[in-house]
């Protein structure tokens, strides 16, 4: 663990700090407590409750499971395929999944040695979101977690302090951008993290408040879209990150501008974890962390760095300049080819956003065939004062014919998770629930 027992690791409402040394005795009385078991599923809504039991499952040599999303039909889905489990919870939970361990109210505390893992120990499985297909599993050792952080910290130069920096996440620790920023970073760096997750701006704007120093805040493009729109003021920040999805150049530099300080994209994946940074206001091309290597491959992009200990193969095709650095031309699976025409997913969903009036939208292939075996395009649409036959207009302007989604539908809100992707499968059911005639 990072640093001296008396710096701070957490601070909460009203910037309260919990320092190091009280961490490390919450976490030797939880770690008695745990039952036998080989994995833990981490549902905890506290982020300190969830640092203290992340820690104390990995002193038990037990590793956590980390799906993609904490609804109860994924949380039973995991614990079917890891049957030597149960979960941790700092809440109330109903339906309460089987074998659930509840966190005291007041968490104990233990004298004893200091906290250490093993280099070799697993201590995460991370889970894909299933925005593609079918989530996967990744093994996370401690070894690969360090170096990994590491470079994250040489990622934010100039936007950390020399001696503690605050940060505030909008994202959830079970996900693994948030597991990197607001649980690595403050076990591994100088770094105390806010124990809540707010998720609106005017919580957002709370917890920011609640920082001594000019904290750093750890985001989503979806998260930073309602807070630009919201109009709130917020105090100085030492700099915004962000990531889980394409930050839009536009809203990077509107978010410069209102609070003066630098956006900072971070490029990763539950695969292989962040590997490049760039400042997405300025830059479109992305700059690999240290010691990281992309090498193209037929199928998309071979990610070769320290922390992995082999190279992983992404979906993602990306033209790779002289100098190392890389913009992004896609991904494998959004390219589309139709009368011989080509366009991909994510270019088509950008012009989607940048209709007026359209506040939200995606599109998506659909894996059936029409009559002349083409697989049509769909596309889902929150926009409040447009109807569909105006956002078809519009798309006609940008878009070549044999691209015009079919169907497009007019929907309340996209079924986005608690990092801002959009699982497949829920498009799908959205889809469906919007056609014509079709039950609400």
């Amino acid at each position: 663990m990072h640093g001296a027992p008396s710096l701070p690791i957490a601070f909460d409402e009203g910037g309260h700090a919990i320092d190091r040394a009280a961490f490390a005795r919450h976490v030797r009385a939880l770690a008695a407590r745990l039952p036998a078991a080989r994995h833990a599923l981490n549902l905890c809504e506290d982020r300190y409750r969830y640092l203290v039991a992340f820690c104390a499952v990995a002193v038990r040599g037990q590793t956590t499971l980390m799906p993609s999303s904490r609804a109860p039909g994924v949380v039973e889905q995991v614990l079917t395929h890891y049957p030597d489990s149960y979960c941790l919870t700092d809440v109330e939970l109903s339906p309460a999944p089987p074998h659930c361990v509840r966190m005291p109210a007041e968490l104990e505390e233990l004298d004893g040695p200091p906290l250490a893992l093993d280099a070799q120990a697993l201590v995460a499985i991370g889970f894909t979101s299933g925005s593609t297909g079918q989530p996967r599993a990744y093994t996370k050792r401690w070894d690969s977690f360090r170096t990994s952080t590491a470079q994250n910290l040489a990622a934010f130069d100039g936007l950390l302090r020399e001696d503690v920096t605050h940060v505030i996440a909008t994202v959830p620790p079970q996900h693994m951008y948030g597991m990197e920023m607001s649980v690595l970073l403050p076990l591994l760096g100088p770094v105390a993290v806010h124990a809540a997750r707010p998720l609106f701006p005017a919580d957002v704007a709370r917890a920011l408040h609640d920082s001594p120093t000019p904290p750093l805040l750890i985001t989503t493009p979806v998260h930073l879209r309602a807070l630009v729109a919201s109009g709130l003021d917020l105090p100085p920040l030492a700099g915004i990150v962000s990531a889980t999805a394409p930050l839009p150049s536009e809203l990077a530099a509107q978010a410069e501008v209102r609070y003066a300080c630098e956006v900072r994209e971070v490029f990763g994946s539950t695969e292989t974890c962040v590997f490049a940074r760039r400042r997405t206001a300025r830059d479109i091309a992305w700059t690999p962390l240290p010691g990281v290597r992309l090498a193209p491959q037929p199928d998309g992009t071979a990610v070769l760095a320290p922390h992995l200990a082999e190279p992983v193969v992404l979906a993602d095709l990306m033209e790779i300049h002289a100098d190392g650095r890389f913009e992004l031309r896609g991904r494998n699976a959004d390219l589309l080819e139709i009368a011989g025409k080509r366009a991909s997913l994510g270019d088509l969903t950008r012009k989607l956003l940048a209709v007026p009036g359209v506040e939200d939208g995606v599109m998506f292939q659909l894996d059936e065939e029409d009559a002349i075996g083409v697989r049509r395009i769909a596309a889902l649409v929150v926009a409040p004062t447009l109807d569909e036959a105006a956002i078809h207009h519009a798309l006609r302007q940008q878009l070549d014919p044999v691209f015009l989604p079919r169907p497009l539908r007019r929907v309340d809100a996209l079924p986005r998770n608690e990092t801002g992707k959009l699982p497949r499968h829920a498009l799908e059911v959205l889809l469906h629930a919007h056609e014509p005639h079709a039950p609400a």
